[in-house]
């Protein structure tokens, strides 16, 4: 079953101000998660009902997972210390 992947307007502008190489390496790992929405190393947030986040590099990738529609929406991307705020 592949997901689809949509990312919000927000992270979107998010990951533009990345530089290049990490934008790469997000972009890389977004597509992934289409056929593989729980990879290895996946957390689901605390308190919260579908939010999860995966680690590439010093950044993190937050998203929702819609099992019922297989959809996957990227919600953040951005630098650990900034993602959860």
């Amino acid at each position: 079953m592949e997901y689809s992947v949509e990312i919000a307007p927000a992270a979107q502008r998010q990951i533009k101000k990345l530089p290049d190489r990490i934008q790469s390496l997000i972009i890389e790992a977004i597509a992934t998660l289409a056929s593989n929405p729980r990879p290895i190393g996946v957390k689901k947030m605390a308190n919260t009902d579908n939010l999860y986040r995966i680690r590439v590099d010093r950044y993190r990738i937050v998203y929702t997972i819609d099992d019922r529609h297989l959809l996957i929406t990227v919600i953040k991307a951005q630098h650990r210390r900034d993602v959860y705020r």
